[in-house]
């Protein structure tokens, strides 16, 4: 039976909307820009997936701000470009959603990612 819905259907807001699968990962991380590097002290992440982050840093981030991060994981060196996509100021964490990653450097991520799972 079919049953008429009145209105648009709303998305459910608890719905994970990552498209990438994330992993736990620990790295230290470091901020490129040249103001962030001297007051981010230690910046290290909670885990990790093709189109993002989620990282711990005492330095206070908008929602929408531009970082340049350089990190090595598993042996692999990249130098990303970032949107903070969430911030958790009681946790010191947000939440850093790659942009402009060259193909090469996604399938790398990718890869990085599959090591930690094994």
């Amino acid at each position: 039976m079919n049953t008429k819905l009145d209105g648009p259907v709303e998305p459910d807001p608890y719905m994970n909307r990552r498209a990438e699968e994330r992993v736990a990962a620990r790295f230290e991380v470091r901020f490129e820009q040249a103001e962030d590097a001297a007051r981010a002290l230690r910046a290290y992440s909670l885990n990790l997936s093709a189109g993002g982050l989620c990282l711990r840093t005492r330095k206070s981030y908008d929602v929408g701000s531009q970082v340049r991060l350089a990190m090595v994981v598993d042996g692999e060196e990249f130098h990303l470009t970032g949107i903070v996509a969430w911030v958790r100021d009681e946790a010191e964490a947000i939440g850093v959603r790659f942009i402009d990653v060259s193909e090469e450097d996604h399938e790398r991520l990718r890869r990085v990612i599959a090591s930690f799972k094994r």
